[in-house]
């Protein structure tokens, strides 16, 4: 990584203002959480930090607010979880700026941990308001960004914060653009990606980026129903972005001139309704009834993906196959899950819906990296530079 990170750090007698991405999911109806893998990514620099004697003041978004204070969106379940992962107790402060904020932060001891609330109750901080940023830098000696998944935000914690004190990466960090950018730069080849996901409008970039710098371009999910539109094919009820039509014939026509090789589903899973119980059955790709759905990538689709996925030596996925959360649709997701997770090849899980399957399926700790970020992974695979990675010194 061409940034420095906390490894760069003298921290005896300092406060480190770490942003993490606590943007946690909540038990509907409930203060408990249904998944703490993004409390889990930043344990490991978390753990550094007090290892090496500093002071932790930790900020973080929850949900949307609208500018305020918000019910149901404080922190302290999350403070709570935090203090049962590592350990050790979490100072939980109902406020991120100002006199309360600044008096706990500086009585905290090398080793302790303080969790200011939710930043976005301060319209300061999706502004990038610089007085939001001075008041947050106040509070401690140096800046750590360990949220990736939001360092595609220009926001007053991501980015402006890195303007008023030295600016460094975590540990989470440091390992999501060094894997992502692997894929980028100096792959194991083949390498493969498996797009999939509702929309192509979601993944434009990272295909056109990777048309030209992948050997193979699995498509399925919604998205596919566009590429096979297309080819000339009916895809009967199947949204089709009628002005993304032409950029996947172009991209068909990069591939077939040496571009990446591109797989299209050969057999879908159709429905009548996208939901549980629905009538639904397994027909060509090119003979979708009308009045039906792509629901999921057929079973010789299955088959035929993960036979041609058995020869890459890395494989980054960003994109379920289906609508993996309405069974029986999930089976394309699940099945490629599962064949990567018995791959030797490195594996890269894009983040989003994507990391939220294979953790729901348990083979996350299978996968040679899950990321946190689902926009922040689209751009920065797609080559875009991230607002809060562009804001860190360099090394």
């Amino acid at each position: 990584m061409s940034k420095k990170t906390v490894k760069d750090v003298q921290w005896a007698g300092k406060r480190a203002l770490v942003r993490v991405d606590f943007n946690l999911t909540f038990k509907p109806g409930t203060t408990t959480i249904s998944d703490d893998t993004r409390i889990r990514a930043v344990l490991p620099t978390v753990q550094h930090l007090r290892e090496q004697g500093a002071g932790l003041v930790l900020c973080t978004h929850l949900g949307r607010p609208s500018g305020g204070p918000s019910p149901g969106l404080e922190l302290g379940p999350v403070a709570e979880r935090l203090s049962e992962l590592t350990g050790a107790p979490v100072q939980y402060v109902h406020d991120a700026v100002g006199e309360l904020a600044r008096t706990q932060a500086e009585a905290l001891r090398p080793g302790d941990i303080l969790l200011l609330e939710n930043v976005r109750f301060y319209p300061g901080e999706e502004a990038n308001d610089p007085e939001f940023a001075q008041a947050l830098a106040a509070l401690a000696h140096v800046y750590v960004n360990d949220a990736f998944g939001a360092a595609h935000r220009a926001h007053a914690s991501t980015e402006g914060v890195a303007h008023y004190l030295p600016a460094v990466a975590g540990l989470l960090m440091e390992q999501e653009t060094t894997m992502l950018g692997r894929v980028l730069e100096t792959p194991q080849r083949p390498l493969a990606a498996v797009l999939g996901g509702a929309k192509v409008s979601d993944k434009t970039g990272v295909l056109s980026r990777l048309v030209d710098r992948a050997d193979d371009i699995f498509i399925g999910g919604g998205m596919a129903a566009t590429f096979l539109r297309a080819k000339g094919h009916d895809v009967g009820s199947s949204l089709v972005e009628e002005d993304r039509v032409a950029l996947c014939g172009d991209i068909m026509r990069r591939a077939g001139r040496g571009g990446a090789a591109l797989h299209l589903p050969t057999d879908v899973m159709v429905t009548e309704r996208l939901e549980a119980g629905a009538r639904s059955k397994t027909v060509p790709a090119d003979q979708v009834p009308s009045g039906w759905t792509i629901a999921d990538i057929g079973p010789r689709t299955i088959a035929a993906f993960i036979h041609e996925l058995d020869r890459a030596q890395t494989v980054v996925w960003n994109g379920p196959m289906g609508v993996f959360e309405v069974p029986p649709f999930d089976r394309g997701t699940q099945a490629l899950a599962e064949a990567l997770a018995g791959s030797d090849a490195v594996t890269i899980i894009g983040g989003g819906s994507t990391a939220d399957a294979v953790i729901h399926l348990g083979l996350a700790d299978r996968m040679s990296h899950v990321s946190t970020g689902g926009g922040a992974s689209l751009e920065f695979l797609q080559g875009d530079v991230l607002p809060g990675v562009a804001a860190l010194e360099d090394r």
